[in-house]
């Protein structure tokens, strides 16, 4: 038997490639859209991949089981309670797929979602009777559980789920020997749950001790604690929902059709026009001079997250990119099933080379010199753009938080007479942010550069609830 995990720090997703050796078949389980590694890993292993299993209809992302299906001829496998446009295998609870060396066994997990799955992994060489580990999905995580709260748009409501959630722990995971185990499809990082931990694997023992979720405790304070404070779900995860049952274009194809070097004339034709311009260069080289109008997001931070989170899905995009990068930024906008790139300027910044009419820079200076500027006679309004609970925990005192994901809609609350400075934890979010305020036309602002890490760094002062 052969269980490898994948993990994809940019959206804290982890996919597997299991493999049975004697009949050299792999299944893939919640594969990412750009499905090149399980390809290589299938080959390396002497693997045909003949199944793919989704544990869910991800919200985060667009799973590859389309790409997988259309290269490797691999069945699709989803939970019973799941309804897509394509072919697939209904898995009912206790269902399962038998090989010579390994086993896969269906629990039907919902909460999460509805169609949630779990998958008993049993090496048939070590003990045919317990399982060596569970695939849980967005079920159980290590140290939190999934959210219950995403599927409100299409009918759900989250004291159902979260009801169903519970049962699906107590009944079918918690039942489970201490060794087995656990491979959630997320970790740290997620917007999936609220306190997801760096590990990527854990024990169910470990689990049963140590995650708050799975303490003992009544269904109705299980299900108040699981849906109370959950971080703001961005308006794609609905989308990207959606789009998991769906039958649609696969990411080769979409690549060759989004992959065009644009000259600059027609970048500034379509950007009057309503295209939005993405840059994805780092923020440091974003402030040193952009192209006018442009959105900051770096391939350097959570980018497929945030560009989902700002980007408007009806409207065209158009990348600016250090050349070499462009194919890298279009795939990452792949994955979250944003295939509305119409191109990329030929050239990156060089195209501007002789326009500096049309390159802003963002005035970006040091936390020291920020402070200096908040005691002198007439200071900037300090802007935290971080969120609601990063803003509780410590903060600049005397400072306005609009978290990120809300600038846009509270824009009008941000005086327009006066100075802003804005920041964020280190200095990637402000930079969005920055972008943000030059194009509702507010360039007269500064970016702390290092955000709130760089003026604790310089021992200034933070007021704290610790």
């Amino acid at each position: 038997m052969i269980l490898k995990q994948y993990y994809l720090g940019c959206l804290a997703h982890a996919s597997y490639l299991l493999g049975d050796e004697a009949s050299s078949t792999a299944i893939i389980v919640d594969p990412q859209r750009d499905i090149q590694q399980y390809l290589a890993d299938a080959a390396k292993f002497g693997l045909q991949i003949r199944h793919v299993f989704l544990t869910h209809f991800h919200a985060d992302f667009v799973a590859g089981h389309l790409e997988l299906r259309d290269r490797c001829g691999a069945t699709i496998h989803l939970g019973a309670r799941a309804q897509a446009e394509y072919a697939f295998v209904a898995m009912k609870d206790g269902d399962t797929l038998d090989f010579p060396g390994l086993r896969l066994q269906v629990l039907e997990t919902p909460g999460h979602t509805i169609e949630s799955i779990s998958i008993l992994v049993f090496d048939l060489q070590k003990d045919p009777a317990k399982p060596y580990a569970v695939l849980t999905g967005d079920t159980l995580f290590i140290g939190d559980v999934g959210r219950p709260d995403l599927r409100a748009s299409i009918g759900w409501t989250a004291d159902d789920l979260g009801a169903r959630l519970y049962d699906s722990l107590h009944n079918k995971l918690l039942p489970l020997p201490d060794e087995t185990l656990v491979y959630p499809a997320h970790g740290a990082g997620s917007l999936c749950g609220k306190q997801l931990s760096s590990d990527t694997v854990s024990s169910l023992g470990d689990q049963r001790r140590l995650n708050y979720a799975l303490q003992p405790m009544s269904k109705e304070q299980f299900i108040g604690l699981v849906t109370a404070d959950q971080p703001d779900a961005p308006a794609y995860f609905t989308y990207d929902a959606i789009l998991n049952t769906r039958e649609r274009a696969t990411l080769d194809e979409n690549l060759e059709q989004v992959l065009h070097p644009i000259e600059l004339d027609e970048v500034l034709r379509m950007g009057d026009a309503g295209a939005q311009i993405l840059d994805v260069r780092d923020p440091a080289e974003y402030a040193k001079g952009h192209l006018a109008g442009g959105i900051n997001i770096g391939l350097g931070g959570q980018y497929a997250t945030w560009a989902g989170t700002i980007l408007d899905r009806a409207k065209p995009i158009v990348i600016i990119a250090e050349p070499g990068r462009e194919q890298e930024a279009a795939l990452r906008l792949g994955r979250i099933g944003f295939d509305h790139v119409k191109g990329y300027l030929r050239g990156g910044m060089e195209a501007l080379a002789g326009r500096p009419d049309l390159v802003w820079p963002t005035e970006r200076i040091s936390a020291p010199m920020v402070a200096e500027e908040l005691a002198g006679a007439d200071p900037p309004l300090l802007l935290d753009i971080r969120t609601p609970r990063e803003w509780a925990t410590k903060h600049i005192g005397g400072s306005v938080n609009i978290p990120l994901n809300h600038l846009q809609e509270r824009i009008g609350e941000i005086p327009r007479d006066r100075r802003i400075a804005v920041h964020c934890a280190g200095g990637y979010r402000s930079s969005i942010a920055a972008s943000i305020l030059h194009q509702y036309g507010m360039t007269h602002l500064i970016e702390m550069a290092g955000g709130l890490a760089a003026w604790e760094a310089a021992h200034l002062p933070v007021v704290s609830q610790a």
